[in-house]
């Protein structure tokens, strides 16, 4: 009953043969291997964009920070929901690789931004002139930190705001995979043709060793960003095996299997969570949820041996954070179900 994170959870099967495949011999480093440009192919191939300039990165962090560092002035405002990731569990790398950019919180429920929240946001920044940040670039989290996912209107919606004002936009994608179940929208859908300029697709969250892919959908940006990626120490010798992850995440849609057993699994236990009883404090629309119980609950479960993050909760109660994985199987569920029953 593990249910901290799906970055607690191993890498598939097929990640790791494809890793003890491209051990055998030798191969070209730093991205000039052969695997990286069949990589290059199958992104473009599912981002249905023939000239997206891909690149891969070990960690979701480098993958957001370089994305910002390629779009902001150190100068600049970056504009994200107040509790995305990038403004909360990244220790400052987005500072850091824009030299300085400043993040901006945007309110919103449930984790997630409206136009008009947005709109004001952007609107107040900018106008003392030279002693103020400038406006810089926008940042959407897609699955949201609340756990709730944006459609590719409610995305379009968003950029259309930030296009007023010239500013490019980032989606961070730790769970792309995870969003894009949830919708049933394309890569495109999501990213491009809703007006995303480039996409952290992450690999790590859903069944991967440690891979993310940067997609970039201006070409123009590429060299920078294989310029910033190797001052920022992030430009692995040993490159193919971020490809061979990365290859095997993509063949056959593993990535797309793997991400609906999440979401599977995500919606058993919200509803199996709500029939018992507790109140999700956001929508459940993907593999995150958080659920407030009846205090004395966390004891309880934890003598069961659950493991999952305690959360901030109303006056009286308890609240946790839940997040299945792609290896969480119904036993699992029907375990923790039965213990916050008793």
């Amino acid at each position: 009953m593990y249910f901290t994170s799906d970055n607690a959870s191993g890498a598939h099967p097929e990640i790791l043969a494809a890793l003890t495949r491209a051990n055998d011999g030798f191969a070209r480093s730093y991205g000039g291997d052969a695997i990286m440009e069949r990589v290059t192919s199958q992104v473009r191939e599912v981002f249905q964009h023939p000239e997206a300039a891909v690149y891969l990165v070990a960690t979701g962090t480098t993958a957001n920070a370089l994305s910002l560092a390629i779009y902001s002035k150190p100068w600049s405002a970056v504009f994200a929901h107040t509790d995305a990731h990038i403004a909360t569990d990244e220790c400052g790398a987005p500072e850091f690789y824009t030299d300085g950019a400043k993040l901006i919180g945007v309110p919103g429920d449930h984790g997630k931004m409206t136009p008009d929240s947005l709109a004001q946001t952007i609107g107040r920044i900018g106008e003392a002139g030279v002693h103020g940040v400038q406006r810089g670039m926008v940042s959407i989290t897609n699955v949201s930190e609340a756990g709730t996912v944006y459609t590719p209107a409610e995305v379009a919606a968003l950029t259309a705001v930030a296009k007023k004002w010239a500013l490019p936009c980032h989606l961070d994608g730790a769970r792309f995979a995870n969003s894009l179940v949830a919708t049933g929208a394309s890569a495109a859908e999501m990213t491009w043709q809703a007006g995303i300029d480039v996409v952290s697709f992450g690999g790590t969250k859903n069944g991967c060793l440690g891979v993310e892919a940067v997609v970039m959908f201006d070409p123009e940006k590429a060299w920078e960003f294989e310029l910033r990626r190797k001052r920022a120490g992030h430009l692995l010798s040993k490159h193919r095996f971020l490809s061979a992850q990365m290859e095997a995440y993509l063949t056959d849609d593993l990535w797309l299997r793997l991400a609906s057993r999440a979401n599977a699994m995500g919606a058993r236990l919200a509803q199996g969570v709500a029939g018992a009883g507790a109140r999700h404090q956001h929508p459940a629309q993907a593999n995150m949820m958080f659920p407030e119980w009846a205090t004395g609950t966390h004891s309880r479960l934890e003598a069961a041996g659950a493991a999952y993050y305690q959360m901030p909760a109303s006056e009286g109660m308890e609240a946790a954070r839940l997040v299945t994985s792609w290896n969480t199987d119904e036993a699992e569920v029907d375990q923790f179900l039965t213990a916050l029953r008793a």
